[in-house]
């Protein structure tokens, strides 16, 4: 930490399924500090499993909502007996994961506002402050129902995602609304506000109900995401005519200011009176936050595989598609981070490589420097799981096509044993690369500038010859992020709020970021695009969507 002690912090939280996470940054944006509570670990007595409680009903996941009230208390105490200076940090921010909901009862304004420091927050707040004790949460799949009514009652799946980003999905917050409308109306008519998990952690420290963030309410089906404001119709489908009094304010743009911390803060734990409260976001949005901006794409090559694409203010707004999502930036006004979610990340990969590379890494990427680019001609499609993009494809297909690509494109489906066995490794990475970058061109605005840069994070995103595929399959630089996560993009909206608070309310994210000159500390490039491969590539694109055609075409005719 900054043996400055006039030095201002930023506090960034990060309450994820698992955890809650802080983080302190200076003034330039450097990590000082990082503390954490490990739900399961530290917090036994909830009997959660990976943060989470299952049940009673199929498919209901939850968290208790106290539990994370303790996980406040236990996370400062850490930072307090770990020498952090709570009068030094001038703003907070952070962010939830998207989707959980916290219902709020009648009783919990005047709670908020009448907090005692002498005493914890759980006890104070928990259970009289919530008509509902356990938060539904992003793993929540009970809502197939309520799903397909609130699509109904737009046009369909389709005229959904156009106005709201995404097509109805179990997890998302406008049909947990409706089930518990419909399932425990005593507890619906007893709520005063609901927020979503990143709107209930400011709350906390405002002493009142923050709005909810405009980049998180993305992921509710409840916001028209080209006006940033709460659809009438839709909330009235979820919730009735009450939902537009339960849902509070339109949402609010990150980075802006909230208010001050309230005075329970200041006498328990030391903070500054003066410390601003701005926004929380997603974690998805918080980790573009982190690590880039408008005109970057991240790529997560986790146990999934993510595409975050961060897309610059354009004359015509990006497509909507049912196998997507398009969320609402959450620094740069008429910004939006388009996302798509694949279910066979790492685990097909690694079926791959044990299968046809001696189960390791080193021989993986032999068999895929071997091949020639574009396989010749083979292509592998690989889907453990049923898939999400394309939806509920299963199994293992492969094809031969012609080469070079022909227009239409000419493809043959064959089976496993006509596929070289030492071409598997370079069609999956292929396949996977090939697929997202067919739907970014979809998804782009004819008009929006050209992507900059690619940033890889995930497990295998040190794989230097990954990193080079990823470089010749998208035609971008490859970048390798530093440690910068959810949390760190939390920390870096508290920043921004401060900083604009100095400027008189103006400036850009981008230009605070680009005024820190760690651009070059934080990113590194590892991987250029070659010419001749990034042709190679173009050419495929046609040839992979026929293929993923015939695929979908197989799945079906199969069900």
């Amino acid at each position: 930490m900054s043996t400055n002690v006039n030095d201002p912090l930023f506090l960034g939280l990060d309450l994820s399924t698992q955890g809650l996470k802080a983080v302190l940054i200076d003034e330039e944006g450097t990590l000082v500090h990082e503390s954490a509570v490990h739900f399961d670990r530290d917090l036994p007595s909830y009997g959660t499993t990976n943060g989470a409680v299952r049940g009673p009903g199929a498919g209901e996941v939850t968290s208790p909502v106290c539990m994370w009230l303790d996980a406040y208390d236990l996370l400062m105490g850490r930072m307090r007996a770990a020498g952090v200076e709570f009068s030094r940090i001038l703003g907070i921010s952070g962010d939830g994961q998207q989707h959980g909901s916290v219902y709020w009862s009648l009783q919990a304004e005047d709670l908020l506002a009448s907090l005692d420091p002498c005493l914890p927050l759980a006890e104070q707040l928990a259970p009289t402050a919530f008509s509902i004790q356990r938060a539904p949460i992003w793993q929540d799949s009970s809502t197939t129902r309520e799903c397909r009514e609130l699509e109904a009652a737009v046009g369909g799946a389709q005229a959904l995602a156009d106005l709201t980003g995404s097509r109805a999905y179990e997890r998302f917050t406008g049909t947990q609304i409706a089930k518990i409308r419909r399932t425990d109306p005593e507890a619906y008519r007893a709520t005063a506000r609901i927020s979503l998990v990143s709107s209930f952690m400011p709350s906390l420290f405002l002493g009142s109900i923050a709005p909810i963030e405009v980049s998180d309410a993305s992921g509710m089906n409840l916001m028209n995401v080209l006006t940033c404001e709460w659809d009438d119709g839709l909330l009235e489908a979820a919730g009735g005519q009450e939902l537009r009094a339960k849902i509070g304010p339109e949402p609010a743009p990150g980075g802006t200011f909230l208010g001050t911390i309230s005075s329970y803060w200041v006498e328990r734990w030391g903070f500054n009176p003066e410390c601003s409260i701005a926004p929380f976001t997603g974690d998805n949005p918080a980790t573009v936050v982190a690590l880039s901006t408008p005109g970057d794409a991240i790529l997560s090559l986790g146990t999934s595989t993510t595409l975050l694409l961060s897309i610059p203010p354009a004359e015509t707004a990006p497509r909507r598609f049912t196998t997507s999502h398009l969320l609402s930036h959450p620094t740069t006004p008429d910004a939006h981070i388009a996302m798509l979610c694949y279910k066979n990340g790492a685990l097909a990969r690694e079926q791959v490589r044990d299968q046809y590379a001696d189960r390791h890494w080193t021989r993986f990427n032999e068999l895929v420097e071997v091949r020639p680019v574009g396989n010749d001609g083979y292509m592998g499609y690989y889907f453990p799981l049923p898939e999400i993009i394309p939806p509920n494809v299963h199994g293992n297909f492969f094809f031969s096509t012609s080469t070079p690509p022909s227009s239409p494109p000419t493809i043959t489906s064959i089976p496993e044993p006509s596929m070289p066995a030492d071409a598997h490794p370079r069609a999956i990475l292929e396949s996977q690369f090939l697929s997202i970058r067919s739907r970014i061109a979809a998804i782009l605005p004819p008009d929006a500038p050209p992507l900059q840069r690619l940033v890889l994070s995930g497990g295998s995103s040190t794989n230097a010859v990954i990193q080079q595929a990823a470089a010749d399959v998208f035609g971008m630089r490859v970048f390798v992020a530093g440690k910068e996560g959810a949390a760190e993009g939390g920390a870096q909206l508290a920043r921004y709020a401060w900083w604009r608070v100095q400027n008189g309310g103006a400036g850009t994210f981008e230009e605070m970021r680009a005024m820190d000159g760690l651009d070059g500390e934080r990113m590194r490039c590892v991987a250029e695009p070659k010419i001749e491969r990034k042709r190679v590539y173009a050419g495929l694109v046609e040839t992979y969507r026929a293929c993923e055609d015939a695929v979908v075409r197989m799945c079906a005719t199969d069900a």
